[in-house]
């Protein structure tokens, strides 16, 4: 089956990445391996720059555009972690950029945006198309459009992780990784599977969030309506173009947790590990300790995919 990236695609990019990007540590806890009677093996893309795995794919992206395309500038849209990289990567590149982001981003992200040097145009996510005010953009002042995951090798990039992981812990029955627009996990599952072709992927959304679980569930991209979770760096309606094929072919599962849990996971991540999430980032320790994820994993890999943090209140 032909997908919009391949394992080359992959390691093209970790390549590309080398001394750019973080290789981020591995962590256990001898607590959380009692309680869920599993070998349970964090990866720590919180402490990546920019504080997600979104500075993988957007260096990746980025740094192959020519001296003209950099000259003129990129826009993105984002509910902030893609913003951010995207921001710090244009500047490394002495690019300008443009980010489009939700009214009600949180503060905390729009904040490093700024700082990053990026220009910030805001939409109501609820009445506007981000896709649509990006291109327009992108149109008007001759910009390259970085998109946040339906892009090859934006792709790729988020596919490194999945290499450093495994290098670092090469027997894992089972990858759980969170799920928006899906090119975080249809990286890491081309690039778990070009290792080991018998490692097991789930993916997890929140509860109105769960549009690639109905996608999946009904064999076509299907939208939601604007999700509603304190999962915002999975709030996107809908499964992407190229992503969904190989989620479709390659992720076994998704598990569907409650914005309750993802805070009981939060807390133990935070409180227990000393590991700073957002809650996108715990939503895959949320799954595994309600019971989501089938016992027969013994080894398992969770992604904590970013610490952005807007607050600490009601953790």
């Amino acid at each position: 089956m032909s997908f919009a990236i391949s394992f080359a695609d992959v390691w093209s990019a970790a390549e590309r990445l080398k001394g750019a990007a973080t290789v981020t540590p591995v962590h256990t806890s001898r607590t959380l391996n009692a309680m869920t009677e599993r070998e349970v093996f964090i990866k720590c893309e919180n402490f990546q720059r920019t504080g997600s795995f979104k500075f993988r794919g957007a260096y990746n992206a980025i740094n192959r555009l020519s001296d003209e395309q950099l000259e003129k500038g990129i826009v993105a849209f984002s509910s902030g972690n893609h913003g951010q990289a995207v921001a710090l990567v244009a500047k490394l590149h002495h690019a300008p950029a443009i980010i489009v982001t939700p009214s009600d981003v949180a503060p905390s992200k729009l904040t490093a945006m700024r700082g990053y040097g990026a220009e910030i145009v805001t939409y109501d996510r609820l009445k506007e198309d981000r896709v649509a005010i990006g291109k327009q953009l992108a149109a008007e002042r001759g910009m390259t459009v970085v998109p946040p995951y339906d892009h090859p090798h934006v792709m790729a990039g988020q596919g490194t992780l999945a290499l450093e992981w495994l290098q670092a812990v090469p027997k894992l029955d089972a990858l759980v990784i969170p799920v928006g627009g899906g090119g975080l996990i249809a990286g890491c599952a081309i690039a778990a599977k070009g290792i080991n072709p018998n490692i097991r992927i789930f993916g997890v959304e929140t509860e109105g969030a769960d549009d690639t679980k109905l996608s999946l569930r009904k064999g076509e991209r299907v939208a939601v309506p604007p999700p509603s979770t304190i999962a915002d760096g999975i709030r996107t309606p809908m499964p992407g173009e190229l992503t969904f094929p190989i989620v479709q072919a390659l992720v076994e599962d998704i598990a569907v947790v409650s914005d309750a849990a993802t805070l009981e996971a939060m807390r133990f991540l935070i409180w227990r590990m000393k590991l700073v999430t957002e809650p996108t980032g715990a939503i895959t320790l949320a799954a595994l300790l309600n019971g989501l994820i089938p016992v027969e994993c013994r080894r398992v890999g969770l992604l904590l995919c970013g610490g952005n943090i807007a607050s600490f209140d009601g953790v």
